[in-house]
């Protein structure tokens, strides 16, 4: 199970990346209340919300190399 690199909660990976329905451009949607996810450096990263992705996505490797 995935961990988000903003706040640490476990991410159910499936719920994430379920479609909700449709744009009315025809995009496929996702619930960002189930989580979200973010493509980053040739990796897929799942965060619990939008505002940690957006947090992620504003300085990712300060994220990266807390460990």
């Amino acid at each position: 199970m995935p961990t988000d690199p903003v706040c640490g909660v476990d991410i159910d990976e499936q719920a994430a990346r379920a479609e909700t329905g449709q744009t009315r451009h025809g995009a496929a949607e996702v619930d960002p209340t189930q989580g979200t996810r973010s493509f980053y450096n040739g990796v897929w990263y799942y965060f619990c919300s939008l505002e940690c992705r957006t947090k992620f996505l504003a300085s990712p490797d300060a994220f990266l190399n807390q460990g």
